[in-house]
């Protein structure tokens, strides 16, 4: 999961359009959440979140967040520091980088 600077373009069903924008706007807080959990030692609420967040991309069209929730997960029953950061810090990356296009 390396940073870049293309958008991401996901298309998703026009019947989400609503959820979608309040969706992503979570998601940049749990981000947020999450580091501020790392900086505490709190694994267990980073493993509450990236399993949240595998649990729910998926079904609105985003396999990264559910892809990148399932390592954060990983990372956080591990308690392995370094891999929870840089799957933060692409979750963070792919988020700046999205535009949905509904249809």
């Amino acid at each position: 999961m390396a940073e870049g600077t293309e958008k991401i373009v996901v298309i998703i069903d026009k019947d989400l359009a609503g959820l979608i924008p309040a969706y992503l706007v979570n998601r940049h807080g749990d981000i947020e959440k999450m580091n501020s959990a790392l900086d505490s030692g709190e694994f267990e609420t980073i493993r509450r979140i990236g399993h949240q967040l595998k649990g729910s991309g998926g079904g609105y069209g985003f396999d990264f967040i559910t892809d990148a929730g399932t390592a954060i997960e990983q990372g956080a029953i591990e308690k392995n520091y370094g891999e929870i950061k840089r799957h933060i810090a692409a979750l963070g990356d792919y988020l700046d980088r999205l535009e949905t296009v509904y249809e």
